[in-house]
């Protein structure tokens, strides 16, 4: 299943992260071994931060995909099911049909 995860660093945690000469190859090490689809980093409520595109199939991926975050930069984490415009096609029938019995 597809997730959008949101991570938004530690102020301080981050910079010392930044002072690090390998943070760039590390943070690439990182998404490669997540097997990252896609990776955005940004601000977020005035601090660094990213989203990623993951794949898990089991809930249990989440432990590995969320502590390199909370121990490397004490960052908090969320996790979000997303779709793909295949996933919303796929799904359009439910929605046909909540929308006939609710709307």
């Amino acid at each position: 299943m597809k997730f959008l995860m949101k991570v938004e660093f530690d102020g301080e945690a981050g910079n010392k992260a930044l002072r690090d000469p390998k943070f760039g190859e590390k943070m690439g090490g990182l998404l490669k071994e997540m097997k990252a689809e896609a990776a955005y980093f940004t601000t977020i409520k005035g601090n660094r931060g990213g989203y990623v595109v993951i794949n898990m199939d089991d809930p249990s991926q989440m432990v590995a995909m969320a502590e390199p975050f909370f121990f490397g930069f004490k960052a908090k984490v969320k996790f979000m099911p997303v779709m793909t415009p295949q996933d919303l096609a796929k799904g359009m029938p439910a929605a046909a049909k909540a929308v006939k019995e609710w709307g």
